[in-house]
Order: C-alpha cells, then structure tokens, then sequence
C-alpha cells in the first residue's frame, strides 16, 4: 500500500509520491504482461498465414517488450532505493535460463532474421536470484537486438570460480563516454542519448546484490570482440 505521510503545515496527511508511482508500475507492468501475450498469439496467426502485418506486429512486440523491461527496472530501483529488494537465491541451468531469453524475443529475431548463438558451458548450473537476473539479461539481449547488424553471441562458462555471461552484437558498439564511465554514478545517465543507459545502471545494481565470500557480480562494457561491436559481460560470484 502506498505509505501516508504526515504533512509539515497541514493536519492532512498525503500519500508518497515514489509509493505510487511504483504501485502504477506495477498495475502497469501486468497490463503489458497481457498485452505481449495476445501480441504473440496474434503474430502466430499472422505468421501461418505468410501475412506482412506480421512484420509490424513484430516491432509493436519489441517496443511492448522494452516498456516492459523499462518498468520492471523503475520497480527495482525503487525497492533498491527503499531497501526492499528480495533476492530469491536458488541453483538454476544456463542453457534453461538462455533459452527463455530466446523465446521472449523470438518475433523480433525472426523478423529481422537476426542470428543468435548460444555457447553454454555443458551442464553450467549456478545460484542467482533467477527473475532479477533474468531481467537483466533481456534487457541487455533486447538492446543488442535493436543495435546489431544480424548477428549475437550468448556465452555462459566459469572463470576462476565465477560465472561469466557474455552478450556480443556486430552492431556499432557502445558510445565512448559510456565506454568512459562505465555507470559508475546515477548522474551518468544521460536522458537525451538514445542510450541513456539506465538500463546498465540497472545491471550494475542487480550485480552488486549477488555477494559470496566477499565478492560481489559486476559488470563490464567494452568493444570489439568476436563480432566486433558491443560486449556486456556479467559476473557473478
């Protein structure tokens, strides 16, 4: 329930902005919820049917998806931001866990006849909070999908006791500033650009939750690589 405070000057007490925003966000993210689901049912159609509209419908998927994405972050920034934030710690398969990636996306990925590859370490299970970092995932898979030419690669492996999740695209790669500064701070985040990068900020912080023996997940951001754009990497201890 959004929490009631008591006003300075008044008698009256109102409610806290920031609690209902982030209950409309949630009310929001379910409608969404349904709404790429009926998207997905209707494109299935489409799609047997070899019509054009299926191609549009695609997009209007991706954008439906990326809101989505957008409100599952408000919602956990702002759990974050009231020290709220649940992690779910359980052992859970790679390959499961890529594959959903996969299916969340694939009207756009068929749309765009974009490539995916997965390399997965054989039979790679790990303890993580799965919805948190599926999320993040999705969110970084969905934006490598936006800016790649044709082509990604997913890898899961272990380095040193870690698990290290890989998303690459032969796309232009990331802008240098964000290069630079890697989100190290909130006012990095530049709303003007196309982008902002609020969504790696979101990953940065998702990382961070996940600690074991003094270490916490981290995230890094470079160029280049096999495909020769941009490289997100997580890590999580």
């Amino acid at each position: 329930m959004p929490e009631l405070k008591e006003s300075p000057n008044t008698s009256h007490r109102f409610i806290d902005f920031a609690s209902v925003l982030a209950s409309s966000v949630h009310d929001m993210k379910n409608g969404l919820c349904l709404l790429i689901q009926a998207i997905e049912n209707l494109s299935n159609r489409l799609h047997e049917k070899d019509m054009e509209e299926a191609s549009e419908l695609a997009q209007i998927h991706y954008e439906a998806s990326r809101l989505n994405s957008n409100l599952l972050q408000m919602l956990a920034l702002y759990r974050v931001e009231k020290d709220i934030l649940p992690l779910n710690i359980d052992e859970y398969y790679l390959d499961e866990l890529l594959e959903e990636l996969l299916a969340k996306n694939y009207i756009y990925i068929d749309s765009r006849r974009i490539n995916v590859d997965f390399e997965v370490e054989e039979d790679l299970a790990w303890y993580f909070d799965y919805d948190l970092v599926a999320n993040l995932l999705n969110d970084i898979f969905v934006n490598a999908l936006r800016y790649c030419k044709s082509n990604i690669i997913v890898k899961a492996s272990t380095d040193e006791d870690q698990l290290r999740i890989e998303i690459a695209d032969d796309g232009q790669g990331y802008p240098e500033k964000m290069l630079k500064t890697q989100l190290i701070d909130p006012a990095d985040i530049d709303l003007t650009e196309s982008r902002t990068g609020l969504g790696l900020y979101f990953a940065k912080l998702i990382a961070a939750t996940h600690e074991q023996s003094g270490k916490a997940g981290n995230i890094k951001l470079q160029n280049g690589g096999q495909l020769n754009g941009s490289v997100f990497t997580l890590t999580l201890p």
